[in-house]
């Protein structure tokens, strides 16, 4: 799989394009806003966008997301189901930060723990990885040994867990559970920063590595 970052929106959210090389085919991941700036990027890489995967509900990562899939033409796959309310408060939200006016959507499909989604010829894994919001998904790629885990896990840090429905536990949880069994080389992407490894953070960080969760 091949990857380009595209940060979108005043929080400065990483929007990713990825695809399959051998297709050329891509997907975007979490479109929060500037989609003529996402559409750029594919364009100059030479990525025919099929589809468009959001890891959850948070306005940064999903504002544009119904707008860009319409004018592609193209369908909407996730979160989980349970970050519908977020996305149903898009409108209201959008407001008070001050992003353009964005109406509620629903996804063409809502993914569970166990899920597959595709991009071109490559296969991503869903992981049901609740926390930061109930709803959270992380896309795995196996064969390329890249996550990409939203405001799950950044370098250094983990993500906020006091928003609605949020839970500090449940999320030290998802990421010990879910995400160190992909394996240390891992590389994955988060939502916000530059992107590590889990092996890294396993030793390093200072919310979940090893010696302070007990792994």
């Amino acid at each position: 799989m091949k990857a380009v970052i595209v940060p979108v929106t005043p929080f400065q959210q990483n929007c990713t394009v990825i695809w399959c090389p051998d297709t050329m085919k891509g997907a975007v991941v979490d479109p929060g806003g500037e989609i003529d700036r996402i559409l750029a990027a594919a364009q100059q890489n030479g990525v025919t966008i099929e589809k468009v995967l959001l890891t959850h509900g948070h306005l940064d990562h999903c504002s544009a997301a119904r707008v860009l899939a319409d004018r592609l033409s193209v369908p909407l796959e996730g979160p989980h189901e349970e970050d519908r309310f977020w996305i149903d408060r898009l409108k209201e939200d959008c407001a008070r930060y001050g992003f353009p006016e964005t109406e509620a959507f629903a996804s063409d499909r809502w993914l569970i723990e166990g899920d597959t989604v595709t991009v071109g010829n490559r296969v991503l894994d869903v992981y049901h990885c609740p926390g930061h919001t109930p709803g959270h998904v992380v896309f795995h790629d196996r064969e390329a040994g890249i996550a990409w885990v939203g405001d799950v896990l950044f370098q250094g840090s983990v993500g906020r867990s006091d928003f609605p429905r949020g839970d500090g536990p449940t999320l030290v949880r998802s990421i010990v559970e879910k995400l160190w069994p992909l394996g240390d080389e891992t590389v994955f992407i988060p939502g916000h920063g530059p992107y590590s490894t889990f092996g890294e953070e396993r030793r390093s960080n200072p919310f979940v590595a090893d010696h302070v969760v007990g792994g």
